[in-house]
């Protein structure tokens, strides 16, 4: 008797020249529905699966191979005299190959206008079945569920059949493929029945790339997107030009695009080791650049930059004059990519910075032993509701300066103190031990920099103590934002009244770890 193949794929790319092969190889093709359908078109002979199981394909396809006949060919144990016996008992015959992708489960709930019931129509149980019988048999059937697969098995088939070593390699990836469907459609009911701390996490993310090393050299690494695109993402911007990102790049890039959706006026973000650098804004994306880049001139060198606005040719002339790791902007105009594409390392990108504010799925940190999650920090506040809690009220100008700087504050790594104009960030004071620490480095910046007049001061989280309070009153600051909290509370209030100084409480803390 020949040997068979079970072939029911809705993915049918390259399914006929492949089917061709196998029946040349000497296989009997067992195939369903569609997959019969396009066989039959191309004149591959099969068998459908009703002249195997003796039963008709029912409930709207949704029982077909859940059989004795199709699960006994697949599972019995070749090497099992008893599994034989029973196998030709019931007139079962051995199945060594079968070829299943499943139902576009995936596809069709990325649709914006998807209902409950045609995601679940779209839950496979046929297929998975049949693909984990034949894979937990790996011994002796080969299982494909990837097209990718179909020129390997082949060659392997013609000459004489499957390895072992190619069994498993299929099986592994026939469980990963289960693994990751099955968790699509748990997260998808998960968020239906809106269980936001379900009992069990289950994730499934896709290789993008293989990356050089991680960290640093010695180390492997690798990028992978989630299953479900998030089109605001350094995951799904376009790569136009330079050399291969790496792991370091990756994660400052995605700082980068946290920091620049805060803003909606055109806007450039400057980073470095993962805390910005410079962030500016304006009234072109021109003179958004030279805010940022007057923010720190020296620290932007090897940076990165994220613009939401397309770049132009006087942007680029001035971006040229640098060496940036990446530039990311929704476009680059024809001339501005001429001039920054003759750096043939540096990356230049782009991305659709209008679904900006759709990308908040929650967030996912590891830990030796287990996973953190949270919500993004994307939380929107009016500045109108903060409470001065000084004799002095804040000036306009500084209003609009403290609105600037709290945006930029709760991306900077904690404990974190930033210094800003309502144009730019002039002192940024990062990830010290203790806050007056932070404080210190951001004056010191801005003053070096002549960049002192008019600059607020905003803290991610509240101060413990009355010295940060000093030290800034002691270095000119006359405006600050912070959430408050701390129950000393009222000696940095106090503080701030004897040195003038007009102090708002915002409620609400922005640690960055």
């Amino acid at each position: 008797m020949k040997k068979r193949a079970l072939i029911s794929v809705s993915d049918k790319t390259g399914l006929v020249a492949f089917a061709k092969g196998i029946v040349a190889a000497g296989l009997e093709i067992i195939s369903t529905g569609g997959t019969k359908k396009a066989l039959d078109e191309a004149g591959v002979p099969s068998l459908a699966i009703e002249e195997v199981t003796g039963f008709p394909e029912m409930m709207d396809g949704r029982v077909k191979t859940l059989h004795p006949k199709i699960h006994g060919g697949l599972l019995g144990r070749r090497d099992l005299d008893s599994h034989m016996a029973a196998m030709r008992s019931h007139g079962i015959t051995e199945i060594d190959l079968v070829v299943v992708n499943l139902y576009p489960f995936k596809e069709t709930i990325e649709k914006p206008d998807v209902t409950e019931a045609e995601a679940i129509e779209n839950i496979d149980i046929g297929g998975p079945s049949m693909l984990r019988s034949g894979a937990k048999n790996f011994a002796s059937v080969a299982v494909v569920v990837d097209p990718a697969d179909y020129e390997l098995v082949l060659t392997e088939l013609q000459a004489g059949g499957t390895t072992l070593g190619t069994r498993k390699y299929l099986a592994a990836k026939v469980f990963r493929h289960t693994a990751a469907y099955d968790a699509l459609i748990a997260g998808y009911l998960t968020n239906v029945v809106g269980d936001s701390q379900p009992e069990k996490m289950t994730l499934t993310y896709e290789l993008k790339q293989s990356l050089r090393y991680g960290e640093n050299s010695h180390q492997q690494a690798a990028f992978y997107q989630d299953a479900l695109p998030v089109s605001y993402s350094i995951a799904q911007a376009k790569q136009l030009h330079g050399k291969e990102l790496s792991y370091n790049n990756i994660k400052d890039a995605d700082a980068a695009l946290r920091i620049a959706r805060e803003f909606e006026a055109p806007t450039v973000v400057a980073l470095k080791h993962m805390n910005p650098c410079g962030i500016g804004t304006g009234d072109t994306i021109e003179a958004a650049y030279d805010f940022a880049y007057a923010a720190d001139p020296v620290s932007i060198f090897g940076g990165i930059l994220v613009a939401n606005r397309t770049i132009d040719l006087a942007t680029a002339e001035k971006m040229h004059q640098l060496f940036l790791e990446i530039i990311i902007a929704p476009d680059f105009t024809e001339e501005a990519f001429a001039v920054l594409s003759k750096k043939k390392n540096l990356r230049l990108m782009t991305l659709d910075f209008s679904q900006k504010d759709q990308s908040t799925n929650n967030e996912t940190v590891s830990v030796l032993g287990g996973l953190l999650v949270q919500e993004q920090d994307v939380v929107k506040e009016d500045p109108a509701n903060w409470q001065v809690v000084t004799k002095r009220q804040p000036t306009k100008a500084e209003l609009a300066a403290m609105a600037f700087a709290w945006k930029a504050v709760k991306h900077v790594k904690s404990n974190a103190i930033v210094l800003a104009n309502e144009h730019q960030t002039v002192g940024i004071g990062a990830g010290q031990m203790n806050r007056v620490g932070s404080v210190k480095i951001a004056i010191d910046q801005a003053e070096a920099a002549e960049m002192m007049d008019g600059a607020v001061l905003a803290s991610d989280a509240f101060f413990p103590m009355a010295d940060s309070v000093e030290y800034a009153a002691a270095h000119g600051i006359k405006a600050i934002v912070q959430p408050g909290g701390s129950i000393k509370d009222q000696l940095s209030i106090e503080a701030a009244d004897a040195a003038g100084i007009a102090m708002v409480f915002t409620d609400l803390r922005h640690f960055r770890h």
